[in-house]
């Protein structure tokens, strides 16, 4: 029987996040953040004072990273790190620049890629990313990848931390998102692409409404469900 794995790619702000777990939600999936990962990679190297394009450095510090996947009664995903829950703390704006810089290091792809793919192997998932869909599962049943303009993706990014209390200029909120972009994009390992099979779904004219029904969407067309 075909497992049901769902590639959602895109850029920073773009909403895969938000969507993810509302389509999983939906259809019973598990969802799996993989930008979680990489975060918790990054608030590891800031916490113990490592550059995080210190490549030598970064790899010192894996051996002694115990990073767990769980979900709440809610079904909410949780990050525990060495057994501190840091699902809110890798959200803030300087974390989120660690995780862009250690996601580039090939070492820290590999060492969280078996986890990934061992999360699709045991469920039917939908996982978002930036390399889904063309590294982690190549063979993934479908392959969407989301996309916005810019100022667009800012601005829900904005409206997130405001919403979680954390303060931040909307100028910054998207100068951070074009450095973000830039590094993912023009990284030597797996940078930020569509897979060539798959579902190019720009966003910028859609509220969430509408994203998250075309979404649904093509899950229902593929899977037939």
């Amino acid at each position: 029987m075909e497992s049901k794995s769902v590639a959602l790619d895109g850029p920073a702000g773009s909403g895969k996040s938000t969507l993810a777990k509302m389509a999983a939600e939906n259809f019973g999936l598990i969802y799996v953040d993989t930008g979680a990962m990489y975060r918790s990679i990054g608030l590891y190297t800031l916490q113990n004072g490592v550059d995080p394009k210190d490549e030598k450095g970064i790899c010192s510090l894996l051996p002694g990273i115990m990073l767990e996947m769980k979900y709440d009664e809610n079904g909410i995903q949780r990050m525990i790190l060495c057994g501190s829950d840091v699902t809110e703390d890798i959200r803030f704006p300087e974390v989120s620049i660690y995780a862009s810089d250690v996601s580039a290091l090939p070492p820290v792809r590999a060492f969280l890629l078996s986890m990934q793919r061992d999360m699709a192997v045991k469920y039917n998932v939908i996982m978002d990313g930036r390399d889904i869909g063309t590294v982690v599962l190549p063979d993934a049943g479908l392959k969407i990848f989301i996309t916005a303009d810019i100022k667009a993706r800012a601005k829900r990014r904005y409206l997130e931390l405001q919403e979680k209390g954390i303060e931040a200029a909307f100028e910054d909120v998207l100068k951070d998102m074009e450095l973000r972009d830039r590094n993912d994009s023009e990284r030597e390992a797996a940078p930020l692409k569509a897979a060539e099979d798959a579902i190019i779904l720009d966003t910028t004219g859609l509220d969430l409404k509408e994203s998250f029904e075309s979404v649904c969407k093509l899950i229902k067309g593929r899977f037939d469900l």
